[in-house]
């Protein structure tokens, strides 16, 4: 298995985008990296280029949405031309949209389907296809439900299982109060690992610290962060010597943005804003004198057309690190 899977980047809507992804690489050089689920439709019909990356992001998956297991080998087999290190079905999002379009934590109630789509993403992919979802969802919180999808899913020879530790609830809950409610129930993913102990099980949900993941680590396979590391992203900076054991030199915060500035001159050549990039920024210097004003410059500063990495070397200046 993948040593990156050991600590991953939760795919986020509207958050982990290529400049977000480009910038925790600058922290983490181990850390698997996630793009925004991204649907099946959008890859073969939609006229942007969703599966843009820059390869210093490495290793990074891609994770798709959807239900039709012919979309969905096209679009794994574009995914694995591109050279994206692994593809990921999402069966864990428990927005309305998504359910409309049949697809994210619906899915759990059709394992069946599931292992179809596994099974035909892997006929033309040479690269690991895995699933992230949930305990369980609506009624179905039994962990025989779980344990059930998982056996099917493992049976069409997906062998890794990021599991988000909360139910689901597909009704009467936004996706925002769902990240809140049901509770969490970590030792339901602990037994996973135990019953299915040939598969690499990762846990998701509420993992706020390395110290938090250092002792997931004890029962499971890999430990995905998401708000945490997007809100607070400078505790990656010590993700490879805590959790992948590299003796490395943690770098600054100041360093950090040094090495994203020749980054931000080259997609403001492309047409980018600053905007778009520095706002995956503004909680790196959380908790340091200053944060706050660095953040209010940056949002009052950054946006709009013709903005430089000016801008960024003036924000520096509010604060001490």
């Amino acid at each position: 298995m993948s040593l990156s899977r050991r600590l991953s980047i939760a795919p986020m809507l509207d958050w982990t985008d290529r400049h977000c992804r480009y910038f925790h690489r600058q922290l983490s050089q181990h850390a698997l990296l996630y793009t925004e689920m991204v649907t099946t439709g959008a890859i073969l019909f939609g006229k942007g280029d969703y599966l843009q990356f820059n390869e210093l992001e490495q290793p990074v998956a891609v994770q798709l949405g959807g239900s039709d297991p012919v979309d969905l080998a096209k679009c794994a087999k574009i995914a694995a031309e591109r050279g994206y290190s692994e593809i990921n079905l999402n069966v864990g999002c428990p927005s309305d949209r998504v359910q409309k379009g049949r697809f994210g934590a619906c899915l759990m109630e059709e394992p069946k389907l599931v292992a179809e789509c596994v099974d035909a993403m892997k006929q033309v992919a040479d690269i690991p296809v895995t699933v992230k979802h949930r305990i369980g969802i609506d009624e179905h919180e039994s962990y025989a439900f779980m344990t059930d999808f998982v056996g099917e899913v493992n049976q069409a020879g997906c062998d890794v299982f990021i599991v988000h530790a909360r139910k689901a609830w597909l009704q009467g809950l936004s996706p925002k109060q769902n990240r809140e409610v049901p509770p969490l129930d970590y030792e339901r993913v602990y037994q996973l690992k135990k019953d299915f102990n040939h598969c690499h099980i990762s846990i998701n949900g509420g993992v706020m610290t390395l110290a938090q993941a250092l002792e997931h680590l004890e029962h499971v396979d890999g430990v995905m962060m998401g708000r945490a590391a997007y809100q607070n992203p400078y505790l990656l900076a010590e993700a490879d010597a805590l959790i992948f054991g590299q003796e490395t030199e943690r770098r600054s915060r100041a360093d950090i943005v040094q090495a994203m500035l020749p980054y931000m001159e080259a997609q403001i050549s492309e047409g980018a804003r600053l905007n778009s990039i520095i706002r995956h920024m503004l909680g790196l210097y959380q908790a340091v004198p200053g944060a706050r004003a660095w953040r209010r410059y940056l949002s009052e500063n950054a946006r709009g057309e013709g903005k430089t990495i000016q801008v960024v070397e003036q924000a520096m200046a509010l604060v001490y690190d």
